[in-house]
């Protein structure tokens, strides 16, 4: 599956992801692949490319909510890693932690105002 998600500054979004652990499978004008996994990939797209594939009006996710991205991950030690190192890296907290029913989860939004949360089960 590939996201594709509009953003501000492209190269400042690729040393968000990058900070976070995440690696980049192709960088053309315009556009950057984050790998998430070997099924999935994160397209960031400047707002101008992105347009140009939206037939709507582009969401600004400062403003609303278009999406929420969640990533599963290993355990309670690596949420709060990876949802630490976002807020480190200039992301803002989205929400409070949940922990309740076997599941840990904690939510940050990027530079751009996107909803991620990462989450382990069990």
């Amino acid at each position: 599956m590939f996201v594709n998600l509009p953003v501000e500054d492209l190269e400042r979004s690729q040393e968000f992801f990058s900070s976070l652990g995440f690696e980049f499978f192709g960088v053309v004008e315009g556009m950057a692949s984050v790998v998430i996994s070997q099924d999935t990939q994160v397209m960031l797209l400047t707002a101008s490319v992105f347009g140009g594939y939206a037939s709507r009006p582009v969401a600004d996710a400062t403003e609303s909510t278009e999406v929420i991205l969640v990533l599963g991950v290993e355990d309670r030690a690596s949420v709060d890693r990876l949802v630490d190192t976002a807020l480190a890296g200039g992301a803002t907290a989205a929400g409070s932690p949940q922990d309740a029913d076997g599941r840990y989860q904690r939510g940050f939004f990027d530079l751009d105002g996107h909803h991620w949360e990462a989450l382990t089960i069990g």
